[in-house]
């Protein structure tokens, strides 16, 4: 089966360098510094990578279910969302704080939708590599943050926060790389239910995708990979 690679203008694959380099955004022509690019050369910054994805606040406050990885799936097939990158970094946590309102979690939805749009685009694509913590384990971190209104200073949400971001990326590196956005987010979904119904009593659903993207992934594991079809 063919797949479709990387780059958002030629689809040639990505590579990534060992050290920053000035990059020029091929689509808005923004100057920055990245590791990223692709083999003719094309640079597309996060900004651009996620343009559109502000619309995704509106599909989540019209969502009732208690399942974030159903809901999930639905952001996924949204024009703005691409096989790898930054979107995901936000989409996860947003899917989790809908349905943790949804099954009963306290919190205000749209301003809790607001801040994770601000905390999560803060996190680059290649964050799983270059940082060792993939932005979908990130993202599980900063949806229990919001949940439980913590703060640098804060006591018992300061260690839930953290603990949940540990839980979502030991099972992102168990199964190891290299990376693919959509399976280390479904990973990150499961693992965080869990530690919701245990730590927050906040009982929410969560079905297990067969994956319908493997074929769009040129790294894909196949038949290692949980969620292969």
């Amino acid at each position: 089966m063919t797949h479709k690679e990387d780059c958002l203008i030629c689809g040639a694959p990505l590579e990534y360098l060992n050290a920053d380099e000035e990059m020029t955004c091929a689509l808005c022509g923004k100057k920055e510094p990245s590791k990223t690019r692709c083999s003719a050369g094309h640079y597309v910054c996060n900004d651009c990578h996620t343009q559109g994805m502000d619309t995704m606040v509106s599909l989540c406050l019209r969502h009732r279910g208690r399942d974030p990885m159903a809901l999930l799936m639905q952001l996924m097939e949204q024009p703005w969302c691409h096989m790898h990158g930054p979107e995901h970094h936000v989409m996860v946590g947003a899917a989790l704080l809908t349905a943790y309102r949804n099954a009963g979690g306290a919190l205000e939805l749209e301003t809790a939708l607001g801040e994770m749009l601000r905390r999560g685009r803060q996190v680059p694509g290649g964050a799983c590599g270059f940082w060792g913590a993939c932005g979908a384990g990130l993202s599980t971190g900063m949806f229990v943050s919001i949940a439980t209104g913590a703060t640098p200073l804060s006591k018992e949400s300061w260690g839930l926060s953290n603990t949940m971001t540990s839980h979502a990326l030991q099972r992102i590196g168990a199964v190891g790389g290299p990376r693919c956005c959509k399976r280390d987010s479904f990973l990150a979904v499961c693992a965080a239910v869990e530690f919701c119904r245990e730590k927050l009593g906040v009982h929410m659903d969560c079905s297990v995708p067969a994956c319908p993207h493997y074929h769009r992934n040129a790294q894909c594991l196949g038949s290692a990979c949980p969620f292969h079809s």
